[in-house]
């Protein structure tokens, strides 16, 4: 299940929490992807392996974090297990400030600004969602870093995998007209150590806390949203528009 990738910017305001800083992002910026295999000649491949063996001796840093948010959710007319089992092509993209769909099944996000040592990094998502029965799967297609030339020149050195499974149950208790609505979401990084002098250890303990603080902060947000887009369904609102406004 896990999908594997390789990995411009305006903000108005920020919002501070311990190391991290969160401004507001336009989405509509142009963006390009480094998602593209290159294919090398035979009289090339010389040279290439080399290159290739001395990028694999440098060290990596590997870092991640994971969390569970799960909320209780009243039925309303329309059932919440009838919400979750709708088809990605009708999903909100729940805030347009933050989130753009590509395609049915697509979708592409900006992530806050987030404090990494000295630097400011941007880390915009395309990810993928796929139906399950019910809820579903959200996995991580790609992701570019944006932020100084020093940031941008990270892209190829780092691999990431991101899954979030969002799912609804009936709830345990005697109360039928409550289910619990549930979001179980893992990040990991594998990064090539930029500074010899940045212990690799040092890293690996910025980096989990780093990760393990936005899913903090985006993990609830998410659920808020996603109850409120149900809210909205379920009293009759098909037109589906984004409810949120790029705040946390």
């Amino acid at each position: 299940m896990a999908l594997r990738a390789t990995s411009s910017s305006s903000s108005s305001s920020s919002v501070k929490l311990g190391p991290i800083s969160y401004p507001r992002r336009n989405p509509r910026t142009s963006l390009s992807f480094n998602h593209v295999l290159l294919g090398l000649s035979s009289s090339e491949s010389s040279r290439s392996s080399s290159l290739r063996v001395s990028a694999n001796s440098k060290p990596r840093a590997r870092f991640g974090a994971r969390r569970t948010e799960s909320v209780p959710v009243q039925q309303l007319e329309r059932p919440l297990s009838e919400y979750m089992s709708l088809p990605a092509s009708q999903y909100s993209v729940l805030d347009a400030e933050r989130i753009e769909r590509v395609d049915d099944n697509t979708f592409r996000c900006y992530v806050y600004r987030i404090k990494f040592f000295s630097f400011e990094v941007c880390p915009v998502l395309l990810v993928r969602v796929e139906e399950q029965p019910k809820g579903c799967s959200i996995k991580l297609l790609s992701c570019k870093l944006e932020g100084s030339p020093m940031v941008v020149a990270q892209n190829d050195k780092f691999d990431a995998f991101m899954e979030n499974i969002v799912s609804c149950d009936s709830n345990q208790g005697k109360d039928l007209s409550v289910q619990r609505l549930t979001s179980e979401a893992i990040i990991e990084v594998s990064i090539e150590v930029p500074f010899a002098f940045l212990p690799v250890q040092a890293i690996e303990s910025t980096g989990s806390q780093v990760l393990d603080q936005v899913l903090k902060i985006m993990l609830p947000r998410f659920m808020a949203q996603l109850v409120k887009d149900y809210q909205a369904w379920a009293s009759g609102d098909t037109s589906r528009q984004p409810l949120g406004t790029g705040e946390i």
